[in-house]
């Protein structure tokens, strides 16, 4: 039986998922009336980010499973790689 993360990826092409990621920092901060989460695991330089409506426990230290799409961010006019979280688990 195929885990939910690899029935996802196979569904959607541009989908990624990574296992035992170590996460170096978690920061929360507020975005209206969501809380904007965002991820920095190592060995990779760009950010992971996912909204949700509730505070989490801090990941910092944590092993996580991370399915992902990647993406581009545009801030005053320059472009930053960053990775959309769809799914985040704890490994």
């Amino acid at each position: 039986m195929q885990s939910d993360a690899k029935k996802l990826v196979e569904k959607h092409n541009n989908l990624n998922h990574s296992e035992l990621l170590k996460v170096v920092s978690h920061i929360q901060r507020e975005q209206g009336e969501w809380i904007l989460h965002t991820l920095v695991v190592e060995g990779c330089d760009v950010p992971f980010k996912f909204k949700r409506k509730d505070n989490y426990q801090s990941l910092k230290g944590a092993r996580v499973n991370i399915t992902y799409y990647p993406e581009q961010q545009v801030v005053a006019g320059i472009t930053f790689d960053v990775m959309k979280v769809v799914r985040n688990k704890r490994a």
